[in-house]
């Protein structure tokens, strides 16, 4: 039986959002599409979130994804710019969530370590790595496109695995941790 399912990856942006999509055949990813959406051409900030949740939502009834990864903002030093970003990241995360499709949110860095192997790659070497790992012909001209499409692959090689906020130094810290699960 093939177990067949779709991942929309999106990198959100208040100025291009970014986004791929591949599908998984088993346990083998396909190449689907990666696209931009230009938003610099919008002044209205609301405009601009209208159109993310629109065009997210075009997406899933175009493509039926069965999960959305999504990349979470990082950390800068303008709050403005982290206040903006977030809201594109939760009306993309929101069109997602009303069409019931569940939503992984990854740090920039996992995202990089995932594809590359180096949490602080360049965007170019994470596009690169993709285009080998998914024969791509040709990069686009602007990488957040293909950094939505990091996201979808990361989520992939992520997939079945546990992820969790506990991190552990051995079994001693492990037993101290979860003393509920200890049979005595």
């Amino acid at each position: 039986m093939t177990k067949e399912r779709i991942i929309l990856g999106i990198d959100p942006g208040t100025t291009i959002m970014g986004f791929g999509l591949i599908k998984v055949i088993n346990k083998k990813m396909e190449f689907l599409q990666l696209n931009e959406l230009q938003l610099s051409k919008y002044d209205n900030h609301y405009q601009k979130l209208k159109i993310i949740f629109e065009r997210t939502i075009e997406l899933i009834e175009t493509h039926h994804p069965d999960e959305i990864a999504i990349e979470a903002p990082f950390f800068g030093k303008n709050v403005q710019s982290m206040l903006k970003l977030g809201r594109a990241q939760g009306v993309a995360m929101a069109a997602g969530l009303s069409r019931d499709i569940p939503i992984t949110e990854y740090e920039p860095k996992k995202i990089k370590m995932a594809i590359t192997g180096n949490g602080n790659a360049s965007k170019e070497q994470v596009a690169k790595m993709l285009q080998q790992l998914l024969g791509l012909k040709e990069l686009p001209k602007n990488l957040d496109s293909t950094d939505g499409l990091a996201a979808a692959v990361c989520h992939f090689f992520n997939s079945g695995k546990v992820i969790g906020d506990k991190s552990y130094t051995g079994w001693d810290a492990f037993v101290k941790q979860n003393e509920e699960r200890v049979k005595k």
